[in-house]
């Protein structure tokens, strides 16, 4: 059965190190517009309140940076989820930063508390960093730690207290108070830039990653296929997708966190189908297009809207 879309645009960077990923809903609607596509014209949408003004407050929380407003973010994006999954509407996010995230989870676990929940990660990065372990304190590396509710304390390098340790457990209990994810149900695919922190987590949790030389290698429908069956106890499925999970030398360099020798565009739009067409998707999130970054126009933007416009069709 056809789900009716409802497009949730979150114009929110503050999770991040670089400035102008709020920019990439706009460029995104650009590259639409440039197409000739009616996209945005085709569904309801909601624009979530931002608090970009903070970037020019002065930083009490170094090691969680803009921690407090990056809670309000996430409350304000997962209340927006779960409303829009209770009126049965099926949300696509478009986020700037990948901090909001742990919104869009806490949302869709707020929505359905009884089921159990498999995130897709699809990403160069791990953001598995906790307050305690990172070592730039930008929060859009801290998502998952948050949606698992584990802080990695044996990696830990930071002495975190006061107002900082209040806050992410604050983060960590927005929508329900208990972890809204468990790492057996987590997947990645593309992670390759990480820390050892995340590194040590990510092999003491079990977590699996499919890296873009082994999807290569083993061939995707078999990578994506046994992934499917590694969720196969999940109710729901959530894919958040990061730009930066693509090649930046083939793509472009239009996202704050640009590493080669990631996926191509056709690679991504074969690996979200298949995830897709497996029927138990309830939510789509795309994150960190940055146009002040990209050094081929919007390109990156062009490109995030061409994958969307493909696999919107298997959702809607």
């Amino acid at each position: 059965m056809k789900k009716r879309i409802r497009l949730i645009k979150n114009r929110s960077d503050i999770g991040a190190g670089t400035r102008g990923s709020d920019m990439g809903i706009d460029a995104i609607e650009i590259a639409a517009i440039n197409k000739g596509s009616e996209y945005f014209n085709n569904f309801p949408f909601v624009d979530v309140e931002t608090h970009n003004e903070t970037i020019y407050n002065k930083d009490r929380n170094s090691f969680a940076k803009r921690i407090e407003h990056v809670v309000q973010q996430c409350t304000r994006v997962a209340q927006t989820v779960e409303r829009t999954l209770a009126e049965g509407e099926f949300p696509i996010v478009f986020s700037g930063d990948h901090s909001s995230a742990l919104g869009t989870i806490s949302g869709i676990k707020a929505a359905y508390p009884d089921s159990t929940l498999g995130v897709v990660w699809i990403d160069a990065h791990a953001d598995l960093h906790s307050p305690y372990t990172s070592p730039s304190g930008n929060i859009h590396g801290m998502p998952l730690a948050a949606a698992l509710g584990n802080d990695n304390l044996n990696c830990q390098v930071n002495d975190v207290a006061g107002e900082t340790l209040v806050l992410w457990e604050n983060l960590k209990t927005i929508g329900t108070g208990e972890p809204k994810l468990k790492p057996d149900h987590l997947i990645y695919f593309g992670v390759r830039d990480t820390e050892s922190a995340e590194d040590i987590q990510m092999q003491h949790l079990g977590i699996k990653n499919y890296k873009v030389e082994e999807v290569r290698f083993r061939g995707l429908n078999e990578c994506v296929e046994e992934a499917l069956e590694k969720l196969s106890a999940c109710d729901l499925i959530y894919i958040s997708f990061d730009v930066d999970s693509m090649d930046c030398d083939l793509i472009s360099y239009g996202t704050g966190t640009p590493v080669a020798k990631g996926f191509d565009e056709r690679e991504i739009i074969t690996i979200l189908n298949k995830i897709i067409s497996a029927q138990k998707v309830v939510c789509f999130e795309v994150v960190e297009v940055n146009p002040l970054l990209d050094n081929k126009g919007n390109k990156m933007a062009e490109c995030a809207f061409d994958i969307l416009e493909e696999i919107t069709e298997g959702i809607g």
